[in-house]
């Protein structure tokens, strides 16, 4: 059996069906091996690149003085903190806590199994393994190597030629942008969006911020790593996202339909809106 209405005037159904929303995101062969080829590229990259890394001697240390840092850049400096250095891992780890949060419902209500779990890998991969690689070319001298009230030990390792740019603020902030679009996608009409952005992009600067305190980053390098992880956060998800609906689709709803005595399709055609 089939059934036919034709609307006009305001958006009034009386399918007898309800109408779920529509998973907005699809994974792609294309897409997808291309996102996750490039971040293995980037990895091994900077396996290797990360081998050639050699520390600072005792005797290059002598040679840095604050004064050779941009003004922009100085402040961090002075800045040496283990405590805001533990904080940043505290509060990223909180980030990716609070994105799982988030998905957790939509894998169970659109059976979501892969798409994005996979999403979010390559969310956090691609960040992650962009600024090690860039790290590993620049050899940007770390803050602290300038600051003679940070102890001798870090100053000697290869990490303290690893500034450029901020991995934790990339990676915080893409999880932090990724989690916020997703719950925009998921639920365009809730009231809970704003908060959503408050708090996620609350504590991807937090994380950045204590980056900076630690003395582990200029603050250029949090700048370039939010905008780069701010950048995968909100594009991995664009470019997994379904198109809209063309005019017509948006004006033709076909469904199923049961009334208990007979089955048949509804078939609901708008002509006309104000």
């Amino acid at each position: 059996m089939l059934q036919l209405a034709v609307a006009h005037g305001q958006d009034t159904l009386s399918a007898p069906a309800t109408k779920l929303r529509q998973n907005p995101y699809r994974l792609s062969w294309k897409t997808d091996a291309a996102l996750l080829g490039l971040s293995g590229i980037t990895g091994l990259t900077s396996l290797v690149l990360e081998q050639q890394v050699q520390p600072f001697t005792i005797n290059d240390l002598s040679h840095f003085d604050r004064n050779q840092v941009n003004a922009f850049d100085r402040g961090a400096t002075y800045k040496w903190s283990p405590a805001a250095f533990t904080l940043s891992d505290q509060t990223l780890t909180a980030n990716f806590v609070a994105t799982g949060l988030i998905a957790a419902p939509t894998l169970f209500r659109y059976k979501n199994w892969a798409t994005v779990p996979l999403m979010y890998i390559e969310v956090l991969a691609l960040p992650t393994l962009v600024q090690q690689t860039v790290k590993n070319i620049v050899l940007r001298t770390r803050p602290y190597v300038y600051n003679p009230d940070a102890p001798l030990d870090p100053k000697l390792a290869p990490n303290g030629r690893q500034s450029f740019f901020s991995g934790h603020a990339g990676t915080a902030f893409a999880s932090a942008v990724f989690a916020s679009e997703m719950f925009r996608h998921f639920y365009p009409k809730s009231k809970l969006k704003p908060v959503v952005w408050v708090v996620m992009l609350g504590l991807a600067s937090t994380t950045s911020l204590m980056r900076y305190e630690a003395g582990y980053h200029f603050p250029s390098d949090i700048l370039v790593g939010a905008a780069f992880g701010s950048l995968a956060g909100w594009g991995i998800p664009r470019l997994h996202q379904l198109k809209k609906q063309s005019a017509m689709g948006q004006r033709l709803t076909i469904r199923p339909w049961n009334n208990g005595a007979a089955t048949g399709i509804n078939a609901r055609l708008l002509v006309f809106s104000r």
